[in-house]
């Protein structure tokens, strides 16, 4: 499974709604918010050496900035249809089993794009998230049950298995 085909990027439905209800919030509630903040701070007079006058217009920009970052991902993104996911192999959107070879520890990620990971790293099940960008998530994608698969990570190798793949 790619990540990105014909310049969009793979996303849960899951993921895209939330992304789709934080650009929402931003541009009405958030837009508002720093704009009574600007109100306020030209209220204080002299613009040139009005910190809070800076303040507020330095938060538009980073509000700006995030909005348009949104919007451009959610313009180029393919929304996965979870329920026609192939569960024989690691890919987007599955939530997948792995046993550390070497320590025997055992984990559960659920597999998600990249674009996803803008806010809490783990899913409402209490389940971690990682993005099939991660090192292990790129090592794990298209593998299948019972596969080992060696990782690179900064602190070296990691020897994994895969242990289950669920939707």
């Amino acid at each position: 499974m790619s990540a990105k085909k014909n310049g969009t990027h793979e996303m849960t439905r899951s993921g895209y709604e939330r992304l789709s209800e934080e650009l929402t919030h931003l541009k009405t509630a958030r837009r508002q918010e720093v704009a009574r903040q600007l109100e306020e701070a030209r209220a204080f007079g002299d613009l040139s050496e009005n910190a809070e006058y800076a303040a507020a217009k330095e938060e538009q920009a980073k509000l700006e900035d995030r909005i348009a970052d949104l919007e451009n991902t959610l313009s180029s993104v393919t929304v996965i249809d979870e329920e026609k996911l192939d569960t024989t192999r690691a890919g987007i959107g599955l939530r997948i089993g792995i046993e550390d070879m070497d320590t025997g520890k055992s984990y559960t990620y659920d597999l998600v794009g990249s674009e996803e990971l803008s806010g809490a790293a783990v899913s409402p099940g209490g389940i971690q998230r990682i993005s099939q960008k991660s090192p292990v998530g790129q090592a794990i994608i298209g593998h299948a049950i019972g596969e080992e698969i060696i990782v690179k990570i900064p602190r070296g190798q990691r020897r994994l298995k895969i242990t289950a793949i669920e939707k």
